[in-house]
């Protein structure tokens, strides 16, 4: 049973990944302060992470690196003086640094702003209440109703996609996510015991997917919303979406209101997502366990799901959130959702083939003759990651028979998950993230396929599961199989120019504590409170193959710590970095990194960091967030990049009436989380 901690009075150091108090009761359900749901026996991601850190890239980082006792002070992380001695005149540009990288770094800081490179400009595209459908009122904070909200743009906007609009030039079509609602910083006099049903339904209209036109100002990047334009369009908590695949009409998802367990009403926690080949967008439910109360059965408990009354209450006020009533409601929670963004009649789709876990993210890349392969992280401490290999190609052109398969494509497939392997003795890992004895981190992996779907029915690969069982109970197929521990998998991106796929491990403070794994190749600190990322390579670069390689590319931290690692890039010269979450590629294939929880006593921010040529490693900060927030997105085009900012002023004891953040609007306003554009004063490239 879990037990929730008080909302005032407590202090964020005390959090797991620098989170507050009010980060953790709202946003994942104080899913760090839970038993942690896996209770397998599987081996642990440390021995199973990435490294190409030989004894040659140690030497050359050593060469330029001070290794000095860290501080812990918020005032002692600065940027490296070698970094910003290299500035260039052009807005700051580093003339030297990786092409898309050329900018002054911003330092780390604790602005109430969103701080940008010199030469850079920013405005806010759009924020949460404001109307985007015919016949929405314009925002009240004072006279919040669910049908205003279910016009207006959502709360706590995350993933992003930017597309084009065919026909109207100068405009793109924006679509976010909204992943949860934090009622106390959205109504003045909120009692966490008593919500009021209005407050409820105006939660349930805030949460889930907005899609809204975009104008582009021809002479800088900013970004203006386009108020009811056709394609405008709100997806709530309530509204109609279609269960599809292997596991649509089981059993494990019929309800007293749903008997063909096809039909669910909304989408939760919608976090991180993608982009796909064939013009829809993937939505990730991620901590989807903490709406609904009273669990009770072993499957509810190793998805985090608690014993008792929610924070939130839903289930005073709807039945299909009291397990005890609908013990199959949650099943229906877990998926990916794929949207039509060009169909505003169209039904979202929630694919049983992807598996039920907490998706952060779902990410596309075709196989050479055109299948889809997704990935996708489960984040949680000691949990996995997966892909999705579609068995379907697919098919170009925009005719309706070629939509109509494409929407298909994630129906059929087989579903693997990672199983990693390290190559060092586990005598040679200390926790401490010295280099074992062969000089490096890294090692081999597997897909251990669990579950294949076709038209003509599933087939488990899970000796004593079902199909049914493996695409609901995912997480129970993974342990049965061996999969590898991770440290809270986040996003994953397969890069468009290399085909390398990079895991994001955001952090586990949990590693090596009593009971739980010890440090390993894969994960070499223990107490990981700053996270890494994994470079995959694919066997042949082959998206389909059952094997990869796997190495360290980055282990965040102060670079003044000797267990930190940027891909052997000199670490004097790259900026600091904590709790790295979602990723996004720019066109000249740097890799770019917002982080959630920073542990270094400054702010969030944005990171773009170079994956290849000589150099590689070398990361560098682009902005920072307001207080209380996330960097959430991003999106990263030649001209602009855009990133959503995440739960403004969620700090401990924040409320309307005290806001610890003046953000956006200024003081005597409510804080509203929003979506920025960045670009470039002189109107050129970002970086170059």
């Amino acid at each position: 049973m879990r037990k929730l901690l008080p909302l005032i009075g407590t202090t964020s150091g005390s959090h797991p990944g620098g989170r507050s108090a009010l980060t953790c009761r709202y946003r994942c359900g104080d899913a760090c302060f839970h038993e942690v749901p896996n209770t397998s026996d599987n081996e642990y991601v440390g021995d199973v992470i990435a490294g190409a850190l030989s004894r040659r890239s140690a030497l050359r980082a050593a060469a330029v690196v001070t290794v000095a006792t860290a501080t812990g002070a918020a005032t002692a992380v600065t940027v490296p003086q070698a970094a910003a001695a290299t500035a260039g005149r052009h807005g700051g540009a580093h003339t030297t640094a990786a092409r898309g990288l050329r900018f002054a770094p911003v330092a780390p800081n604790t602005a109430d702003a969103v701080t940008v490179p010199d030469g850079y400009r920013q405005n806010v595209v759009i924020r949460w209440g404001e109307p985007i459908l015919r016949g929405a009122p314009a925002f009240d904070p004072e006279n919040q109703t669910a049908a205003a909200q279910a016009g207006q743009f959502g709360y706590n906007n995350d993933f992003l996609a930017l597309l084009p609009v065919p026909g109207e030039r100068g405009r793109r079509l924006l679509v976010a996510n909204h992943e949860y609602t934090d009622e106390v910083l959205m109504f003045r006099g909120y009692d966490p015991q008593n919500p009021t049903r209005r407050q409820v339904e105006v939660a349930w209209a805030a949460h889930g997917l907005s899609a809204v036109v975009v104008e582009e100002d021809s002479r800088s990047g900013r970004l203006t919303a386009v108020p009811r334009h056709p394609l405008n369009r709100r997806v709530t908590a309530t509204g109609a979406f279609r269960l599809t695949g292997p596991a649509a009409g089981s059993d494990l998802l019929k309800t007293s209101a749903d008997p063909s367990g096809r039909k669910v009403l909304g989408t939760l926690n919608n976090c991180s997502g993608g982009t796909t080949p064939w013009g829809t967008t993937l939505h990730g439910e991620e901590n989807f366990n903490q709406y609904f109360a009273n669990g009770s059965s072993a499957t509810d408990l190793r998805y985090g799901i608690g014993t008792s009354a929610t924070e939130r209450k839903w289930e005073r006020f709807d039945r299909r959130f009291d397990l005890a009533q609908e013990p199959n409601e949650v099943h229906r929670f877990g998926y990916v959702v794929e949207f039509d963004p060009y169909d505003p009649g169209s039904t979202p789709r929630k694919h049983t083939a992807l598996g039920r876990f907490k998706h952060e993210a779902a990410t596309v890349r075709l196989t050479d003759d055109g299948r889809p392969v997704v990935y996708s992280g489960d984040d949680e401490r000691f949990d996995y990651f997966y892909k999705f290999v579609g068995s379907k190609r697919m098919r170009h052109g925009n005719s309706r028979s070629a939509r109509e398969h494409n929407l298909s494509l994630l129906e059929e497939g087989t579903l693997y998950v990672a199983k990693l392997t390290g190559d060092s003795p586990a005598t040679d890992i200390d926790g401490s993230g010295k280099l074992p004895g062969d000089g490096e981190f890294d090692g081999s992996g597997t897909w251990i396929p669990l579950a294949t779907a076709t038209a003509h029915g599933a087939v488990s690969h899970v000796e004593g599961m079902s199909a049914d069982e493996v695409f609901v109970f995912t997480r129970l197929a993974g342990d049965k199989v061996g999969a590898t521990k991770m440290d809270r998998p986040e996003d994953i991106q397969p890069s468009p120019h290399t085909g390398k796929v990079y895991v994001v491990l955001t952090n586990n403070t949990n590693r090596g504590k009593a009971g739980s794994p010890a440090a390993d190749e894969a994960n070499p600190r223990s107490g990981n409170k700053h996270g890494h990322i994994l470079e995959l390579t694919e066997r042949h670069n082959r998206a389909e193959s059952t094997s990869f390689a796997w190495s360290l590319f980055l282990v965040a931290g102060d670079p003044s710590d000797p267990s930190t690692y940027f891909a052997g890039f000199p670490k004097g010269r790259v900026s600091p970095i904590s709790c790295p979450d979602n990723v996004a590629f720019d066109p000249h294939g740097n890799l770019w990194i917002s982080t959630d929880g920073n542990q270094l006593g400054s702010h969030d921010g944005l990171f773009g960091v170079a994956t290849r040529g000589e150099r590689r490693g070398e990361l560098k900060q682009f902005l920072t967030v307001p207080k209380g927030a996330e960097t959430c997105g991003p999106v990263i085009e030649e001209r602009r990049v855009l990133v959503a900012v995440q739960h403004p002023g969620e700090l401990d004891g924040a409320t309307v009436e005290k806001p610890a953040s003046a953000w956006p609007d200024g003081p005597g306003r409510i804080v509203r989380p929003a979506v920025v554009a960045v670009w470039r004063a002189d109107g050129c490239d970002i970086g170059v």
